[in-house]
Order: structure tokens, then C-alpha cells, then sequence
């Protein structure tokens, strides 16, 4: 039988040799980085600065305690004594993703949204994103401490624009968001929110024209900026009471339903109906587009979500359903293939005009961003979502430069961080994607990512999704 002494010090010794275990655990920052030095020399890049002005290639950047100090043609810098350098053999190279439609949550079934804060950041990493917008929150202390930790070096992501809860009519979306009975009501969940920390505010389907001009004015009298997924309000109404961005390309525009009650939602599926029958070339599509960017409201391109509803769609690659969890995977494989059976849909038919309109849109002189929205029955995941996004623009016939300058300076521009993010120029954080080819107009799929830097520290793509596989529904 061991004396009390002898027990006290094997329970010291265990305990130290937990601490040391613990303390020995790397860190996810230490984990996940591929190459961090300061001074970094990238040569030989196809480069895509953000501007939408074609790529020059054989480019290099000259980075330095996390910012960019210098680009030119490779022949003409040199790496400076001691600096760490990294070939890019031709692959491209852009900036970091601006994305304005992100989520820390993901469908785990019909109503409810499950909050993934540990994982996403970091696969959001993975797919090139640097710099995002949650455009409605289901958990939202969970996204405004995981703001505060990013920010302040606790943990790795993307910076946050936090979004406060969707701000809905008293009809029922989901159990997780509040329910506003009245414009006050709606004003008060401003209030609150900014009072805890929120940037920004995102209107649903269900409010009123009183509740969201509400909500607008009391963003504005903070600072802030308000976007919506619109139903019951029109694009139109909602650009004349001073709305800053409306969410889904045309998609969710019930501009175009017959009869039309005001502030009501139109029953079933007249929306689409609605665009279904719209013809591509309408004169009050344009006129429409024509009062959105003389009101200067930004509209946000999610081909991504809504490329899940459509028949003739591809599902998505199985290498972003390996990160789901199995009853998640099954749960989508399911959904996509019935709707596929299902055969031709309106969603199939206003797909390919929304492409049409929102490339219009930019073309007028629209300001026209991104994001992928993680969301519907599941299949836009992060880590891949955004690489989709950007593809899906391309296929739309944004030329590759202009659709990178969507994906980047664009989403800076709105979030009022262009002289910080979104472009590949002296005095910006190095937030940079490269991938390990160039970028051929001729070929729809992307090349493989290489990896993403954001502020200087290059993240390993293939480590952090390889961790993460079959995670998303767990943690």
C-alpha cells in the first residue's frame, strides 16, 4: 500500500505531466500555418491585383511584417537579404476574398441551423477567404466572440463583419431569430445590437414596409448598414426608403408578382413563377436596375445557393461532402437527387437569367458583390463555397479579372476597408489566395488552391481540410 506522501507525488507528477501535454499542444495558428517569416518574397505569379485590369504575369510581391511592400516584374525584385521566398511558378495570385453573404452555422435539418464556429473559420480560411460578412447571425454571441478572438490573434479566420440576428415579420422563419411584431420592436433590436457589438443588420422575408424603414433609419442615425432577404418589400421599395444592399442577385425580387398585396410575402412559389415568366430582356427588370444603382444600393450575387435548387446543376464535389458529417452528407445527396428526378424547374430556367441580370447590373455601373450563403438543404460549404462562387461567375461571363474584383476589391469597397483589404498593392495587409496554376478563361474549373496568406502568414489548405473531414454538423 502506497503512503500518503508517495500518492501526493504521483498525483504531482500526473498533473505536471498534464500541464506539460498541454502546454506542448500546438496552437491551431501554429497547426495550420504553412510559411510565416518577416520578410517574404512571392515570384514568378500570374497576378490579379483587384482592379479587374487583365493579369500581368511573371510578377512578383515583396511582403513585410504582414503588408505589402512592393509589386513589380520579377526581373526587377529582388529578394532582400534574409527574406524568405516562394516561387509561385506561374499559378495565380490574387487577393484575399471579400465575401458579403457568409454564415457560421449550416443546416443539420428543416428549421434548425446548427453553430460551427470552430470549424468554419478556419475551413473559410482554406477556400481563400480573408475578410467576410456574416449576413445574419443564428448564434450571435458565438460570431461576436469569435470576431473578438480572431481579432485579437486568439484564434485563426477570417475577420468578421458581424451581423446581428435576421430581423423578420411575426411570422415564423426559425426558432433561433426573433420575431418583430412592430416597427419598435425593430428598433429596439438595433439598438441592442449595437450596443453589443454588431456592424451590420439583415432584413427577412416577412417584414413590413414600416419595420424595415424603421430598421434603416435606426442603422443609419449608428453608423451602420442594412441588407435584406426580401419578400413581403420590393427591391424597388426597399432602394427608395435608402436600403444599402439587397441579397441574392434577383432571386428572392417579388417586384415582378402579379397582384401583389403590399407587405404581404406572396403565397407558394409566385416568386419564382414571377421571374420564370419574366423575360430575360424586360424593360422593368432595367428600369429596376436603373433605381437600385442610382440609390446606390449594392446587390450580392449567391449563384451558389441557388445553383442547389436548379435542375441541371452538378452536385457538389465530393471532396467538399467529405467535411460533412454522414447524416448531414446523406441528408443532402438525398435532397439533390430528388430534385434532379424531379426534372425541369423554374430555379433550372431563372438560373441562367439571373447570371444574365446580375452581370447587367455590374455592367450599368451597379455595385455588385459576393458571397455563397451556407445555407438551404445543405451542399455550400465552406472551403469550397467561395471557389465555386467565384466559377460560377466566370460562367456567367464576367471575365476572369472582373469576377476576381467582385470576389475582393468590391466587398472592401462596400465594407468601407478598400485602404486595407481587396487588392494587391503597396500598403495593404497581405491577404493574397495562390493557386498552383494560372487561371485559363478556357477551362470553367478553378485550379487547385496552393493556399491563402492573411496578413502575412500563409495557411495550409490541405492540412485544414483534411482535419476537418467528416466534422461539419459535429463542432
Amino acid at each position: 500500500m502506497k503512503t500518503l506522501p508517495s500518492l501526493l507525488a504521483l498525483l504531482t507528477l500526473g498533473a505536471g505531466a498534464a500541464l506539460a501535454q498541454t502546454q506542448a499542444a500546438p496552437s491551431d495558428t501554429e497547426r495550420y500555418t504553412l510559411f510565416h517569416a518577416p520578410v517574404t518574397l512571392l515570384r514568378n505569379a500570374q497576378l490579379f491585383d483587384g482592379t479587374a485590369r487583365p493579369p500581368r504575369e511573371h510578377m512578383s510581391v515583396l511582403i513585410r511584417d504582414g503588408r505589402i511592400a512592393a509589386v513589380a516584374p520579377e526581373a526587377e525584385l529582388k529578394a532582400p537579404a534574409g527574406a524568405l521566398v516562394k516561387d509561385l511558378n506561374g499559378g495565380a495570385l490574387m487577393p484575399g476574398f471579400v465575401l458579403l453573404h457568409e454564415h457560421l452555422f449550416y443546416p443539420t435539418e428543416r428549421g434548425s441551423y446548427g453553430a460551427f464556429f470552430q470549424s468554419f473559420p478556419l475551413l473559410y480560411l482554406a477556400g481563400g477567404v480573408t475578410t467576410m460578412r456574416t449576413a445574419g447571425s443564428m448564434s450571435p454571441y458565438a460570431d461576436l466572440n469569435t470576431w473578438k478572438d480572431i481579432r485579437d490573434g486568439k484564434a485563426p479566420g477570417p475577420d468578421l463583419d458581424v451581423t446581428a440576428p435576421f430581423l423578420n415579420g411575426i411570422q415564423a422563419f426559425v426558432a433561433q431569430v426573433p420575431r418583430l411584431a412592430s416597427a419598435d420592436d425593430a428598433v429596439h433590436q438595433v439598438r441592442y445590437w449595437a450596443d453589443v457589438g454588431a456592424t451590420s443588420y439583415k432584413g427577412y422575408m416577412h417584414l413590413t414596409r414600416e419595420q424595415l424603414a424603421a430598421i434603416v433609419q435606426a442603422a443609419h442615425d449608428r453608423k451602420a448598414r442594412v441588407t435584406a432577404h426580401l419578400c413581403a418589400v420590393t427591391y424597388a421599395e426597399a432602394a427608395a426608403m435608402g436600403i444599402d444592399n439587397l441579397e441574392h442577385g434577383f432571386f428572392a425580387s417579388s417586384d415582378f408578382v402579379d397582384g401583389k398585396a403590399p407587405d404581404t410575402c406572396p403565397s407558394g412559389d409566385a416568386v419564382p413563377r414571377s421571374l420564370d415568366a419574366l423575360p430575360v430582356d424586360d424593360p422593368r427588370m432595367a428600369a429596376l436596375q436603373h433605381q437600385m444603382i442610382s440609390a446606390k444600393v449594392a446587390l450580392t450575387s449567391t449563384l451558389t445557393i441557388f445553383e442547389t435548387f436548379s435542375y441541371g446543376r452538378p452536385m457538389a464535389p465530393t471532396a467538399a461532402l467529405d467535411l460533412l458529417m454522414p447524416q448531414l452528407r446523406e441528408q443532402y445527396v438525398a435532397r439533390y437527387t430528388a430534385i434532379q428526378r424531379g426534372g425541369p424547374n423554374p430555379y433550372g430556367r431563372i438560373f441562367p437569367k439571373n447570371m444574365v441580370w446580375e452581370k447587367r447590373f455590374h455592367d450599368a455601373g451597379g455595385l455588385l458583390v459576393a458571397g455563397t450563403d451556407p445555407t438551404g438543404y445543405g451542399g455550400v460549404i465552406p472551403g469550397w463555397s467561395s471557389l465555386r462562387q467565384l466559377e460560377l461567375l466566370r460562367e456567367a461571363g464576367f471575365d476572369d479579372a472582373t469576377a476576381v474584383q467582385v470576389m475582393t476589391a468590391n466587398g472592401a469597397r462596400y465594407l468601407n476597408r478598400e485602404t486595407e483589404v481587396g487588392g494587391i498593392a503597396p500598403g495593404l495587409r497581405a491577404d493574397l489566395v495562390a493557386f498552383a496554376a494560372p487561371l485559363d478563361a478556357t477551362k470553367p474549373a478553378l485550379p487547385e488552391v496552393a493556399w491563402t496568406m492573411k496578413a502575412g502568414r500563409a495557411w495550409d489548405r490541405a492540412k485544414i481540410l483534411n482535419a476537418w473531414k467528416g466534422q461539419v454538423g459535429l463542432r
